[in-house]
C-alpha cells in the first residue's frame, strides 16, 4: 500500500499528466482536490509553502510537498518506475 498523496484541482492539464503518470505505474495514491481560488488553498500551502497544483506527498520517501508537474513525473520515473 502507497502513502502517496497528491493535491489536484480539476480539469488541470498539469494534474492529469501527473495522474496519468501515477496510473501507468500502477500506484496507489490519494487525491485532495482544492478550491479553485488560490486564496483558499491553505492546505496545499501547509503542505508545500505554495499555493500551486499539482503538489505530491511521499511520506515514505521524505517528500512533504513537492510541486510542478514535471518535476513529480520525473520523480515518479527515478523511484517507481
Amino acid at each position: 500500500m502507497s502513502d502517496l498523496e497528491l493535491y489536484v484541482l480539476p480539469g488541470c492539464p498539469y494534474c492529469a499528466k501527473v495522474t496519468s503518470k501515477l496510473d501507468e505505474l500502477g500506484l496507489d495514491y490519494r487525491t485532495h482536490e482544492v478550491p479553485r481560488s488560490h486564496a483558499e488553498r491553505d492546505e496545499v500551502e501547509a503542505v508545500s509553502g505554495q499555493t500551486g497544483v499539482p503538489v505530491l506527498v511521499d511520506p515514505a520517501n521524505g517528500v512533504e510537498g513537492m510541486p510542478e508537474s514535471d518535476d513529480i513525473v520525473e520523480y515518479l520515473d527515478e523511484h517507481y518506475a
